[in-house]
């Protein structure tokens, strides 16, 4: 279970209500055929490449689909361009359980922040790593919060950042709770919002829903939910709802029910956090 697709507009443009396809210049979305209300449209596995390289990565090669991962490949070949390298944005499965059959169709080595998830020789990632492959820059910014293992990956030449389930392109993400940890999840949010201004990061591409234009724009958005979704749970705790279940009834009463088990983690981890904060 990774994403909680609440109602929401984020600030910015959609390019599109459906993603797939080129998105930016050295950026390429292939859809995974995944869709839920957990997964949006499915999941986007990301090919990129810097222009006139025969040389590609792919970042979340998405579900163990054979269908889906040689659509991969062969988006990767129809570009003249080879994969060479794959990245994990973190472990759940609608984004890893493809990494090792994409190794073995490609021979290419899969990086990850969890060891039990590289495969081909892969190495680990880590803040101030810097990969280049065929002349394309990436670099990695550790965003936890969602999982423990959460990274992002900063794309400089196209002024975008993937952010894994970290930022979606429509509604917000679940903290999964007791992995996942609104502390840090606050932490990663004002880590990328200060990449957005100090770098001057103008798009998102997410792991589920439709790229967003305005990546401060939209940090900002989940910054200010989540403290009004913290503040809405003190309130419920105050109110006298007691247990996760209660306040999920609560506080998320407007939300679609298929996503109160998702809620309910969210709820676990916006407790823990007030009450490490002396709050409740």
């Amino acid at each position: 279970m990774t994403n909680q697709a609440e109602a929401a507009d984020l600030p910015g443009r959609p390019r599109a209500a459906v993603p797939g396809g080129p998105a930016t210049e050295r950026a390429t979305c292939v859809l995974a055929p995944n869709p839920s209300v957990m997964t949006l449209d499915g999941t986007n596995t990301w090919l990129l490449s810097e222009p006139g390289s025969g040389l590609a990565v792919v970042v979340d090669p998405g579900p163990l689909d054979e269908g889906h991962l040689r659509a991969v490949v062969a988006t990767a070949e129809a570009a003249g361009k080879r994969i060479a390298l794959a990245l994990l944005t973190h472990g759940h499965h609608d984004h890893s359980d493809g990494a090792a059959r994409l190794s073995e169709l490609t021979g290419a080595p899969v990086r990850a922040v969890d060891p039990a998830l590289r495969a081909g020789g892969g190495e680990g990632l880590a803040a101030g790593d810097v990969i280049t492959v065929g002349g394309l820059d990436l670099r990695v910014i550790p965003t936890p919060g969602h999982t423990a293992d959460s990274v992002s990956f900063h794309l400089p030449a196209d002024r975008a950042v993937l952010t894994g389930d970290t930022v979606l392109g429509r509604g917000t993400t679940v903290v999964a709770h007791p992995d996942g940890r609104l502390g840090d999840y606050l932490d990663s949010l004002r880590r990328l919002r200060t990449l957005a201004v100090e770098e001057d990061v103008r798009t998102i591409l997410p792991a589920h829903g439709p790229v967003l234009d305005d990546a401060r724009g939209a940090l900002e958005y989940y910054l200010a939910h989540r403290a009004k979704r913290l503040a809405q749970v003190e309130t419920a705790v105050e109110a006298g709802h007691r247990t996760p279940e209660q306040v999920v009834a609560h506080v998320y009463a407007d939300v679609d029910r298929a996503v109160w088990p998702a809620a309910e983690l969210s709820v676990r981890a916006q407790l823990d956090y007030l009450g490490e904060h002396g709050l409740i």
